[in-house]
């Protein structure tokens, strides 16, 4: 009986690295924020399907503050409303200012939460926002192949949020962020791509 419990505790332990093993961050890997992350984002993924029905997406973020209290959730709102800043993060950012009434999100210590990694112009809406940590899942390489939409030059992103002391985890809950995307593109409904 010992030696039972003795092997399911070693194989948790082994499953529980093997899931966080693909999980990157700039600090040492917290095994809690990864667990409320990955809950989080998963239920961002769920939520996908209905702003999508309503002509958002493919994309979701959310804002949480330091209790674990949500502030604001959106989505990509940048076809439905013609402008190509209203990605998730940017709407989230403009969103939880709004409710806050203040541009400096810094001393409320929020943390975004995000299906899919930040673009280039979201990374310096989410530095100048104040914003603390950042948690995405499905990485623009991926969104890259399946959507064709360009990320951007995202030249060492996390060692530069690190020295600014923002906190980012990725690759959180992928698979299901690579499903969404591929059942929005598949779906036939609009990825915008700037002609060039």
């Amino acid at each position: 009986m010992k030696k039972l419990l003795i092997t399911i505790i070693i194989l948790a332990v082994q499953f529980v690295c093997a899931v966080n093993a693909k999980v990157i961050s700039n600090e040492k890997i917290n095994d809690a924020k990864v667990k409320t992350a990955s809950k989080i984002i998963t239920n961002l993924q769920k939520d996908m399907p209905s702003f999508i029905k309503n002509g958002s997406g493919p994309f979701v973020a959310a804002i949480y503050d330091s209790d674990g209290k949500l502030i604001v959730k959106t989505a990509n709102s940048v076809v439905n409303e013609h402008c190509s800043n209203n990605h998730a993060e940017m709407n989230a950012i403009k969103a939880a200012e709004e409710k806050l009434g203040t541009y400096d999100l810094a001393p409320y210590n929020l943390k975004l939460y995000v299906t899919a990694e930040p673009c280039m112009m979201c990374i310096g809406g989410i530095m100048w926002s104040g914003i603390k940590e950042v948690y995405y899942g499905v990485p623009s390489k991926t969104v890259e192949k399946i959507t064709g939409f360009d990320e951007g030059f995202k030249p060492h992103w996390f060692r530069e949020f690190k020295k600014r002391g923002i906190v980012v985890y990725g690759n959180i809950e992928p698979e299901l962020g690579e499903q969404e995307l591929h059942k929005y593109v598949n779906e036939g409904y609009e990825v915008y791509i700037p002609s060039r």
